[in-house]
């Protein structure tokens, strides 16, 4: 009798076990379709439409503004892709390609300009040379919304377009590749998250735990992108020229596009989220989750002013702070509170340190 019971109880578990595993596994087969996916073909649509606007004002037929409208949707797509950095774009160095932050030094212009009187008919073999702080969304930023910069003027425009036109071409190769390897039959990233085990994961708990990882990880990054400018380590002095997307007033936005984003991740497309993963008995850590994260996002949408403006008064900073404490008590409870829920080990992150 106690061998069989043994069997029973062991058969038990290994259902239990099953019944998890398929409920991770459809999860991450959820966010794949209802999130990452939408997220990253997004990102390549904004980048076709960055480098076919450039083009376009270089050769005449759109103007300055329809160029950093392209700009600015761009970069509202790689913002909403900070918490779902997993896979092809988490590997190679290839973020630093598509935006070199932060730029204590203002390497950006100063490499801009010095490859550009290096190379005054610059090629796209050139820019493919070059280092990452040309290649990227951050240089073209500074082409389009530098103050010194006038490219209503013939001369400037000649000069600056030929960079402007290369980073739009290859941003448009770079995000057609990852997205060609996230939907690579078998082998890409989509099917990783959907079929298990395979070569990038063991089984679906391991892809949920990593999805959580990235999530957390973008989480503390935009803490680390409010809190340098706010001057958390530099006594509270404020350091506005740290800010991400200074020149073009976009780092609240940025902000705001990748707070969605990790949302997202929480509740899924369709209720069938990280959130889905919590049973009854979690009901209240969900609430308070959820209440964080419209805490967040509330105090992100009550801002009028570029985040600049806002650090040069009192009142703004003490805003602002208050959205660092609010983006902060939103990261410790996914890192500490939702991780130990899902029984996943957070561990170290690329923002830890900073």
């Amino acid at each position: 009798m106690l061998h069989k019971s043994l069997i029973a109880s062991l058969l038990g578990l290994a259902l239990v076990g099953c019944g998890q595993q398929d409920q991770t596994a459809k999860v991450t087969g959820a966010l794949t379709d209802g999130v990452l996916l939408p997220a990253y073909t997004s990102w390549q649509e904004a980048d076709r439409q960055l480098a076919e606007r450039a083009a376009a004002f270089c050769a005449g037929s759109a103007d300055l503004p329809a160029a950093r409208q392209a700009f600015l949707g761009a970069m509202s797509a790689w913002s909403a892709l900070q918490p779902l950095m997993l896979g092809p774009l988490a590997e190679g160095n290839r973020a630093w390609q598509v935006q070199f932050w932060p730029d204590k030094k203002n390497l950006v212009q100063r490499q801009v300009e010095a490859l550009l009187k290096s190379r005054p008919q610059l090629t796209q073999a050139d820019l493919a040379s070059a280092s990452v702080v040309v290649q990227g969304l951050t240089a073209s930023e500074y082409v389009l919304f530098d103050a010194d910069i006038d490219l209503t003027q013939e001369e400037q425009k000649a000069r600056y377009c030929p960079l402007l036109q290369a980073i739009g071409q290859h941003q448009q190769a770079l995000a057609a590749d990852i997205v060609a390897q996230w939907q690579a039959d078998k082998s890409g990233m989509a099917a990783q998250l959907k079929q298990f085990p395979n070569e990038r994961y063991a089984d679906s708990r391991e892809a949920v735990a990593e999805l959580l990882r990235v999530q957390v990880s973008g989480i503390d990054g935009l803490k680390k992108k409010l809190g340098a400018p706010l001057g958390r380590q530099t006594k509270g002095i404020a350091q506005p020229y740290q800010a991400e997307s200074w020149r073009s007033s976009a780092s609240l936005a940025n902000l705001g596009s990748a707070l969605a984003s990790a949302e997202r991740l929480w509740h899924g497309n369709n209720k069938d989220g990280l959130q889905s993963l919590l049973g009854s008995d979690q009901a209240e850590l969900v609430q308070r989750i959820d209440a964080a994260y419209l805490d967040t996002r509330q105090r992100l949408a009550a801002f009028d002013l570029p985040l600049t403006e806002l650090l040069a008064s009192e009142d703004g900073r003490k805003q602002l702070n208050e959205l660092y404490d609010s983006l902060n008590r939103l990261h410790r409870l996914q890192e500490s509170d939702l991780a130990k829920a899902l029984g996943v080990q957070i561990g170290f992150n690329a923002h830890d340190g900073d």
